[in-house]
């Protein structure tokens, strides 16, 4: 019965019972399960003000963000408009120009008029010629020495531009008047060169295969440059690369003008030539070199 009744009157243990104690002098009364419950709901509800606010702010200043872009995108669009007519000017005046001095070497020429026009590439011509067409080889990069070794190019089945360089030169050394490639023009002031694999005729790319016209009598002009250096020289590649050429005189093959001509000299024809109003001044006859 002394038990029993020990039981009844201690029914908490004494440490918990000092440890109650000691948390009411404290004053922090709240268990710890509902103190972390409050923490979370108050980081709630601050990031739930915070997400408020910015997405008022947002649609506050949505119509100024929306008014800016379109008038960033109305000023792009103007100004393409503009390049786009500038560019148009340009090419304009510079086929007006390209069409006076034409028309300069046409009247200024003299006696040689038509023959300066023809070396100058002022005119389109047509006539008899041949036609040849050199295009890469069909399979990969192959190996060993050939007629490239010593110009510094890999041992390739492409066409370089120092191999249209040569057919061109032994072109023009064979006898022809005018050469044409892919439909430009060459004039002595043409360049062909490279950048990077592509091939540039003044400036403007080329893709295989090249078809080369040049105007002449055509079975002599065939004739004359398979047997010269230069015509060796494509024979070798084709031997030695697998790069695909070949040749055909031609009954009338036709080469548009050159896209522009440079003027290089101005000579005044003669003093005192009277204009139309009366005045005295020089005519000018243009040429080019």
């Amino acid at each position: 019965m002394s038990l029993l009744n020990n039981v009844i009157d201690h029914a908490l243990d004494d440490g918990y019972a000092e440890a109650t104690a000691r948390r009411a002098a404290e004053g922090n009364d709240l268990p710890r399960p509902l103190r972390a419950k409050l923490g979370v709901a108050a980081g709630l509800l601050l990031a739930a003000v915070v997400v408020t606010v910015g997405a008022a702010e947002a649609r506050i200043s949505a119509p100024v963000v929306a008014k800016e872009r379109q008038d960033l995108i109305d000023r792009i669009e103007g100004e393409t408009s503009a390049a786009d007519r500038l560019e148009r000017d340009v090419e304009r005046i510079r086929s007006e120009v390209a069409q006076r001095q034409r028309q300069a070497l046409e009247q200024h020429g003299g006696d040689q008029a038509e023959l300066v026009a023809l070396l100058s590439g002022a005119t389109p011509v047509h006539g008899p010629g041949v036609k040849l067409v050199v295009d890469d080889a069909k399979g990969t990069d192959t190996g060993g020495g050939g007629p490239r070794e010593s110009s510094g190019f890999s041992d390739t089945g492409r066409v370089r531009d120092r191999d249209m360089q040569r057919v061109v030169n032994g072109l023009w050394e064979s006898g022809a008047e005018a050469v044409s490639i892919n439909g430009q023009r060459l004039t002595s002031l043409s360049a062909i060169r490279a950048a990077g694999d592509a091939i540039l005729v003044d400036n403007k790319p080329l893709v295989p295969p090249y078809t080369v016209l040049a105007i002449g009598d055509g079975q002599r002009l065939s004739t004359a440059f398979q047997d010269s250096a230069d015509g060796q020289y494509l024979h070798a590649l084709v031997e030695n690369f697998g790069i695909r050429s070949s040749i055909s005189a031609e009954g009338d093959v036709r080469l548009p003008a050159a896209p522009s001509l440079t003027v290089r000299t101005a000579e005044p024809r003669g003093a005192g030539a009277a204009t139309p109003s009366g005045r005295a001044t020089a005519d000018t006859g243009k040429g080019t070199s």
